[in-house]
């Protein structure tokens, strides 16, 4: 995750150096269980090779239901969810009904879209939602020119993401339970910590199901 605040627009990059830009300095995860998600990832913020702070907050609640992870330029990750945030919360009291997890994913993918190239931004859009008396999990992954990944089972963004990516691989079943899958998610991060210089300190985990998010781990779980 980068923190430094001079961060040249993507537009204004060659070829090489926007390929060199995609090593964003973290290591984010999502997986789907059994009637739920967990979303993960770890605390380090670099600025170029310096680490920046040992306790960025990379994982945000949208709404009840719904959370995201941040990978890329702090500041226009937090701009994005920020504003994912607020339209949650409007359409909630505008209508009296909670967001479901696509429709996010999809306000987020449409501002990641609409200011394409000028968004240092990837997320990971996560939660459940109840279809035909059964709570499900899903997960969407969204790179910033507003790609959005669907009916992935587990997902990984950042540098560190090829070293977590080899653990889900390898371990990820379906209909694991959520403590199959927090254990995984740690299991993956230990990998990306270890080998990935961009992904390090504390891990950060919440749990989305049918009771709301629940933080595991990291700033969220210390409110």
């Amino acid at each position: 995750m980068n923190a430094n605040p001079q961060m040249p627009q993507m537009n204004q990059l060659t070829d090489t150096q926007k390929i060199e830009m995609l090593k964003t300095g973290t290591t984010t995860i999502g997986i789907v269980c059994d009637g739920a998600v967990i979303l993960a990832t770890e605390s380090q913020a670099t600025a170029g090779f310096f680490v920046a702070t040992k306790e960025a907050q990379k994982l945000y609640p949208i709404n009840e239901y719904v959370g995201a992870t941040m990978a890329g330029g702090v500041a226009d990750c937090q701009y994005v969810i920020g504003q994912v945030q607020a339209i949650s919360r409007l359409e909630h009291i505008q209508t009296g009904k909670i967001p479901k997890v696509k429709k996010i994913a999809n306000i987020m993918r449409n501002i990641l879209f609409n200011g394409r190239s000028f968004f240092y931004a990837w997320h990971i859009v996560g939660g459940v939602e109840e279809e035909e008396g059964k709570w499900v999990g899903k997960i969407y992954p969204i790179d910033f020119i507003g790609y959005m990944s669907e009916g992935e089972q587990f997902a990984s963004l950042g540098s560190g993401s090829s070293f977590a990516l080899g653990v889900l691989e390898n371990g990820y079943e379906e209909g694991m339970s959520e403590e199959e899958a927090i254990a995984l998610a740690r299991k993956a991060l230990d990998a990306s910590r270890a080998r990935d210089a961009g992904s390090g300190y504390a891990v950060q985990i919440v749990v989305i199901n049918k009771d709301g998010l629940k933080a595991i781990a990291g700033p969220l779980a210390e409110k």
